[in-house]
């Protein structure tokens, strides 16, 4: 098979990271774009992606993109796209899509015209006049914005989000994607340690331990492409047994989790535990006020509650003075704190040494980097 385009979408603020993930997997002509990242690649490079990417959404194959609109434009331009690549006689196809900013608004009308135009070819190409549907699933997406429209079909099923692990959560968890991407910008290493005072249901500290380890998050769960007749299953076993073979066994990383709920507790321990990392990870009942951090190194990263999740606003601004407080510069430590709240460092009390902009879900935060080395990283960025 030939190398074919594929797009990753993913939340906006992490592009960068999706598209450095993507070029160490050995992804080919990668391009980062508002909300995704495309690239080339083959059938195992797809496979390798589903299972490997922390910061992605999910894995598409990129059937095409084109001008439209009109309904003519759309349906001629999908139409002349080569579904019967991957698409067989009785495959499944159900069509969702979304549109934009583009004269096309209407999504039901969309859809309709999208999988008219994708019957038509198919019945061209495999000489037939009818579709059972019954076989594989190969769900077709749209997104049609500012009139430009892009095509394409899923691989992954439920979102590169739903590692396996978390089959139950706190209120207002944070997504495992951004809470990857908080790891990897606090720069954590294979024997580090990391503490998250809000613990919750545990995933920033599971999602470290991954990090750490160099597990691939999506070892334990399957995917959508895994049933198609077009790549045969010995390409996933090969990535697979590739995946396990780069996992560091002998990382000496630990997780320290706290938090005031003893029922968040729990849940981060049985959370940990689905997700094969129980033996690095320890949690208890503690309110942040009793904080401090122990040892020689460590990193804090943690995801407070916010007046637009738990709290009203008097309460969070408090919450912040207090972690002002306990988190004490510290020679080796840094602290990783993620807010929508635009008086953050103020309530904290010292501006951070670095920002980055990140979303949890479409709240638009700020990651505040706090280094306590002498030799600082820089002034604030990523505004």
């Amino acid at each position: 098979m030939q190398p074919f385009w594929m797009v990753c979408p993913c939340l906006f603020g992490v592009e960068g990271l999706v598209a450095e993930e993507l070029r160490a997997m050995q992804a080919e002509k990668v391009q980062a774009q508002n909300g995704r990242v495309i690239f080339q690649g083959d059938a195992s490079l797809l496979a390798r992606v589903n299972l490997g990417s922390r910061f992605s959404e999910r894995v598409q194959i990129l059937l095409g993109s084109f001008p439209a609109r009109s309904f003519e434009e759309l349906f001629q331009g999908v139409r002349s796209l080569p579904w019967e690549q991957w698409i067989g006689k009785k495959d499944a196809f159900p069509v969702k899509g979304r549109s934009l900013q583009s004269k096309l608004f209407s999504v039901p009308d969309c859809q309709s015209i999208v999988k008219k135009a994708v019957v038509e070819r198919l019945k061209q190409r495999h000489h037939v006049s009818w579709f059972e549907e019954t076989g594989a699933l190969y769900p077709i997406q749209f997104l049609i914005l500012k009139d430009q429209v892009s095509v394409m079909i899923d691989t992954s099923g439920a979102g590169l989000h739903k590692r396996g692990y978390r089959a139950s959560s706190t209120e207002a968890p944070i997504k495992e994607t951004l809470a990857a991407a908080m790891v990897h910008l606090s720069r954590v290493r294979p024997d580090g340690t990391v503490i998250d005072p809000f613990c919750g249901s545990g995933t920033l500290l599971i999602e470290s331990a991954l990090y750490a380890k160099n597990i691939a998050p999506g070892l334990q769960r399957h995917f959508t492409a895994e049933h198609w007749e077009g790549i045969d299953a010995s390409v996933w076993q090969r990535e697979k047994e590739r995946a396990r073979d780069l996992v560091r066994r002998e990382a000496d990383f630990q997780g320290i989790g706290y938090d005031i709920d003893g029922a968040a507790v729990e849940l981060t321990l049985a959370n940990a535990k689905k997700a094969g990392v129980i033996a690095q990870i320890r949690a208890s009942r503690r309110d942040i006020r009793e904080f401090s951090a122990p040892g020689d190194r460590g990193y804090v990263i943690c995801n407070p509650p916010y007046g637009e999740r738990l709290l009203d606003t008097r309460q969070a601004e408090e919450l912040y003075r207090v972690m002002g407080k306990v988190f004490v510069p510290k020679p080796k430590w840094s602290y990783s704190i993620i807010s929508p709240d635009t008086t953050f460092e103020e309530c904290f009390g010292r501006p951070a040494d670095r920002r980055r902009k990140l979303y949890n879900g479409m709240i638009p935060c700020q990651l505040y980097l706090y280094y306590t080395s002498p030799k600082k990283t820089g002034g604030a960025s990523g505004d």
